[in-house]
């Protein structure tokens, strides 16, 4: 039988009974039509958590749950990515910020740069940025993650460049030109990736880059799209490092 699993942007606690958020309620109530007994897991995406939940009421307006139990699904990778991604346009974006959190990313922070195409004013940039955490928040239920991947607010590549500091983990940056291959890297715990969006990073964010200390990262003979190159190379490293 299909597990049902929830995010709930609440603390979670064994014990306590709490009213899901309205989306998910009417899933439950009128798509899946589940009633009062029906099991159901819950996670707030923030402690790592998911907790065995039953349905003790099921109405028109609400829908609530009897919190049970909490354990560790114990999935979360031992590789700790950060992706920085070019913002790409429209369902590109969706489907990156879907698909690495399904491979596991712990990070991921929209950059804009040289040759970015997409332009966000403060307005539409918290509506975007909404907009994946709850893509992100739908990928672990699908997954079975309990941990939602932590999504940045969109920076210029120069501004988060200068917040990274000195040390921490290896800084990788997928290029055409770069010089190193995943099986190179001896990587241990964490590193940072970074994906420039469709026209691919210009030549001053390659030389910000380099400067921060952003290794040259290859795949292959072949260019891919910034939708796909961020994907292969998490696939890659998790395979190589991680749990894949």
């Amino acid at each position: 039988m299909r597990t049902i699993r929830i995010h709930v942007d609440a603390v979670l606690a064994s014990g306590s009974d709490i009213v899901l958020p309205a989306q998910a309620g009417e899933h439950v109530a009128r798509v899946l039509r589940l009633d009062v007994g029906a099991p159901v897991v819950l996670f707030s995406g923030n402690d790592g958590l998911e907790y065995e939940a039953t349905l003790i009421g099921v109405g028109k307006r609400e829908v609530v749950a009897s919190v049970g139990a909490g354990r560790a699904p114990g999935n979360e990778s031992p590789l700790s990515l950060t992706l920085a991604q070019g913002v790409a346009r429209g369902e590109k974006m969706d489907l990156i910020v879907q698909k690495a959190t399904e491979l596991g990313i712990a990070r991921i922070v929209p950059i804009t740069t040289e040759r970015s195409e997409v332009k966000l004013d403060a307005a539409r940039a918290e509506k975007r940025l909404a907009h994946w955490r709850a893509v992100a928040a739908s990928a672990c239920e699908q997954s079975g993650r309990a941990l939602v991947p932590r999504i940045e607010p969109a920076v210029p590549l120069a501004a988060w460049l200068a917040s990274l500091g000195d040390g921490g983990p290896m800084r990788l940056a997928l290029l055409p030109e770069g010089t190193k291959r995943p099986g190179e890297l001896a990587l241990r715990d964490a590193a940072i990736l970074a994906i420039g969006p469709e026209g691919g990073f210009g030549e001053r964010d390659c030389a910000a880059l380099a400067s921060s200390g952003f290794i040259g990262l290859k795949l292959g003979p072949r260019i891919l799209r910034t939708e796909t190159a961020g994907l292969a190379a998490i696939a890659a490293l998790q395979a190589l490092y991680g749990d894949m």
